[in-house]
């Protein structure tokens, strides 16, 4: 292991996780969920800080203490003594865009170091995508030695990405999809965000249409139960329970609810088949960076995000 290294963890269970496996260099402990709510480009800036901790209180009641953020972040103020800078996340949307935040965070702050990518995913003898706090101490450490050199190319793609992201026009993300680099799964995510806005004919999205569908088609006992299910079966988004729990109560429209049992009720199944679009009613007035997610619908026949008139 480099002695003269930081990490940069994608939070706490991880860097919990190295701490155990001896892991002795210094640590930053990145906790964000910038793939929901609004972001402007420059992360270091007391303008980003009072949008997030504004956006977290009023969507998930979440306190943030500026105090231990910005004790955290200024691990990033003497960066003279590391060589490199390894940074650790994960397959899904999540990560990826917390990925290209911090990516950027480093660049407007000028630290020019070596950066190395552990991302988890797919593992070898392994059915389903893994989590990096999910392997066990051997394949962790055999990610990190074969942790991924990020090329000037790859940085730019972040830059790149991020500012995207943070703009009006999510389209523009769209060539990206098909652009090489070193993010193995940067192509997934950014096909998985394009279908977080609304279906133009069912107006919910993959997500949301998911969530219905693990009710149709399983023994679902309460919202709890159905959280665990979606939790398991969301593919790319990398989302946590409380992000999960949001949805779970927007999507309380479509559901007959008994002492023991979660069933859809009669616009649970139209919204299935695609019969109207409960866009309006279900109202999930996320704001993705830049963009509003109720200001645009998906078109799968366009493969295009279709400005609502």
């Amino acid at each position: 292991m480099a002695k003269n290294c930081l990490h940069i963890t994608n939070g706490n269970s991880l860097t919990d996780y190295l701490r155990e496996l001896d892991f002795t260099e210094d640590i930053l402990t990145w906790q964000e969920m910038l793939c929901e709510g609004p972001t402007i480009p420059k992360i270091d800036s007391e303008g980003f800080f009072n949008l997030r901790s504004e956006f977290l209180k009023e969507y998930y009641d979440i306190e943030v203490d500026s105090k231990e953020l910005q004790k955290e972040l200024s691990k990033l103020d003497n960066t003279e003594a590391y060589t490199e800078i390894n940074l650790w996340f994960e397959y899904d949307l999540f990560c990826h865009i917390n990925l290209l935040g911090v990516i950027n965070l480093l660049h407007q702050k000028n630290i020019k170091k070596t950066l190395y990518l552990i991302c988890s995913g797919r593992v070898k003898g392994e059915k389903s995508l893994k989590a990096l706090a999910e392997l066990n101490p051997e394949q962790l450490k055999t990610h990190y030695e074969n942790k991924v050199l990020l090329t000037q190319d790859d940085i730019d793609l972040a830059i790149a990405l991020w500012r995207t992201y943070c703009g009006k026009d999510h389209n523009i993300l769209k060539p990206y999809i098909v652009t090489n680099s070193s993010f193995k799964y940067m192509s997934n995510c950014l096909k998985a965000h394009l279908k977080r806005f609304p279906h133009q004919q069912s107006g919910l999205n993959v997500l949301e249409d998911n969530i219905l569908r693990l009710v149709r088609d399983n023994d679902i006992k309460s919202e709890h139960h159905l959280l665990g299910y979606s939790l398991n079966y969301q593919g790319y988004y990398g989302y946590g329970d409380t992000q999960l729990k949001r949805l779970i109560n927007k999507l309380s429209i479509f559901f007959e609810k008994s002492e023991n049992q979660l069933t859809l009720n009669r616009k649970g199944h139209e919204a299935l088949l695609r019969h109207h679009n409960y866009a309006q009613e279900v109202n999930n007035d996320m704001t993705y960076g830049g963009v509003k997610r109720l200001d645009f619908q998906f078109s799968v026949t366009q493969n295009k995000l279709i400005k609502k008139l």
